[in-house]
């Protein structure tokens, strides 16, 4: 698993980008299967957070909350697939397919892939897919250019029976990558490919649905790909380039262009203003659909953001102010109002982080034509021998952390994130820890209550993938007062001693003339003092406790182990 590397050792992470036109669901699936959705707000998005072991061809669907549906495909796989010398790296898997509707379809396969790192500059990589009726085998060699960049060239070979037509299709599939920084340019050629597939070549996806539609989608022949960064520093300006060309052998050809440019700059008194133009070509069975999206933001207060933007394409234009809110780190929520050709239009969201879920609610209006609300709730259980809770949840059977507080309810704690209060029972999970990395969770100090006291408030774990790790925090809960101990004789315990309650923890030292401080005081509970290396006797705190604690002071008998301990005297 490449999760068990450290950063700078892991594969290429693909990132898809595009612009929505209003709040909507982008879907990321590969042959059918889901592996990656979220809601984005109207305008640019760029996903960058795909799992590194994704590659292949990538099938983006946009969901408008009007109806409406972006489709295109990312290529992820045009990148040299370069190993460190010495190295292999394989992956390995078998299942079934499956439709968007979760229904298994098609043949029981195994596919296989692997990359060798030959020696200082030469990978050798490959992999095959078998399948019955459909199998393909692959071969690649890749080779570090030092300054020139990074270049392959792999081979794949498709054959394919289709059952119902009583033929067998077999062909080529040709790849070239190229990969290149240009440090003295103070840009990046993310990935360059060229592709050429033969007619009769498929894709395992092309082949599911020739053999259970009855059509063939795809049937590829050429494909141009090039991902270009470029930093123009003098000017504070960011320039993105993507540019896809992809032919086909029974229908016209397909161009995507997406450009962005986008600049931080001061104004006055304004501060960390951020004014970024995207525009971009979609080019399909020759008819160009072109749009534009231009945003303004600044800082507005406290955790706030003041946005304009304006949105061309050939069916409207769209003018849109809009607020951002962060009240706290458990919620957020935007507004904003525009105009269209179609009339005015209003939408909203409001996110909480909980203790429990991750809640979320949304509201869309749109002059003469649709109005929309949405509720989402999105949390999971964990249940261990030690105990378990209700939680917010990042993906879904990942990596946890179950925190114990000592049976101590409302203690807030946290990973990376917003911090979760333990339940009745003490327990919290927390799901914003990473597999293979050394994680750190806290208490909040700034956030615990009067009535309680962390002696223990930092644990780490370092998890497996998917692995329920299990630290216990030392917290001692009660009201806090000054007390004068003493013993069956009058005496005083020795300077030093400890006071310990029933689960062990000390809750204060003995002071001169018998003084201490004490905290996590509860009613009627008894405490052991500790001197000499042993316990030496008992006090009992009040059945009732004063309101005014602070402002007094406990006169606490200790009396003999073996004895019942006195009633406390004020």
């Amino acid at each position: 698993d490449d999760n068990m590397l450290p950063p700078n050792l892991r594969g290429y992470a693909p990132e898809v980008v595009g612009v929505a036109k209003t709040n909507a669901k982008v879907t990321i699936s590969q042959q059918g299967r889901v592996i990656y959705e979220t809601q984005v707000a109207a305008g640019p998005f760029r996903i960058q957070d795909i799992n590194d072991a994704i590659s292949g061809e990538l099938d983006v669907r946009v969901e408008e909350q009007d109806g409406s549906v972006q489709a295109f495909k990312v290529n992820t796989a045009s990148i040299p697939y370069l190993t460190r010398p010495g190295s292999w790296r394989f992956k390995l898997a078998a299942g079934k397919p499956s439709d968007w509707q979760h229904h298994s379809r098609g043949p029981l396969f195994g596919t296989g892939e692997f990359s060798w790192g030959v020696s200082n500059g030469w990978s050798l990589y490959g992999g095959a897919l078998l399948g019955g009726d459909y199998n393909a085998l692959s071969l690649g060699i890749g080779r570090d250019l030092m300054m020139f960049g990074a270049l392959s060239f792999d081979a794949t070979q498709s054959r394919a029976r289709l059952p119902q037509r009583d033929e067998t299709l077999s062909g080529g599939s040709y790849r070239v990558s190229y990969s290149k920084t240009f440090d003295e340019l103070d840009s990046q050629v993310t990935f360059a490919g060229y592709r050429f597939s033969e007619e009769d070549f498929m894709s395992m996806s092309e082949y599911l649905d020739a053999r259970y539609y009855g059509s063939r989608v795809g049937n590829n022949k050429e494909m141009y790909t090039i991902t270009f960064n470029k930093q123009f520093r003098d000017w504070g300006l960011s320039s993105y380039l993507n540019y896809s060309h992809q032919t086909y052998w029974d229908r016209p050809s397909n161009d995507r262009y997406n450009l962005t440019l986008s600049r931080y700059f001061d104004l006055g008194e304004i501060k960390n203003l951020n004014l970024s133009l995207s525009a971009y070509r979609n080019r399909y069975n020759e008819t160009n659909d072109d749009g534009m999206y231009l945003s303004l933001s600044m800082p507005w207060g406290n955790g706030a953001t003041l946005s304009y933007n304006s949105t061309v394409n050939r069916n409207d234009n769209t003018n849109r102010v809009g607020y951002y809110q962060r009240v706290d780190e458990h919620n957020n929520y935007q507004l904003s109002a525009g105009s269209s050709r179609r009339g005015a239009n209003l939408s909203g969201y409001y996110n909480h982080e909980g203790d429990a879920a991750r809640l979320s609610a949304n509201a869309s209006y749109q002059e003469g034509r649709y109005s929309a609300v949405g509720l989402s709730a999105q949390g999971g259980m964990t249940l261990t021998p030690e105990g378990g809770a209700l939680h917010r949840v990042g993906m879904i059977g990942g990596t946890r952390l179950l925190l114990d507080t000592n049976g101590v309810a409302g203690v807030p704690v946290r990973g990376y994130g917003s911090t979760v209060s333990t339940n009745r029972f003490g327990k919290a999970v927390v799901a914003d820890v990473n597999s293979y990395y050394g994680n750190k969770a806290s208490i909040d100090l700034d956030k615990l209550g009067d009535n309680a006291e962390a002696t223990r408030s930092v644990v780490q774990a370092t998890l497996t993938e998917g692995a329920i790790g299990y630290r216990q925090f030392d917290v001692i809960a009660g009201e806090k007062a000054m007390a004068i101990v003493k013993l069956a004789d009058g005496s005083t315990p020795p300077f030093g001693a400890t006071v310990l309650n029933a689960r062990k923890q000390e809750t204060g030292i003995v002071n001169d003339g018998g003084s201490v401080y004490l905290s996590g005081i509860n009613a009627g509970e008894i405490m052991t003092l500790h001197w000499s290396g042993a316990a030496q006797c008992q006090v009992q705190l009040p059945a009732t406790l004063p309101a005014d604690m602070l402002t007094r002071t406990l006169l606490l008998p200790c009396r003999p182990i073996a004895a019942a301990p006195a009633e406390p005297v004020e």
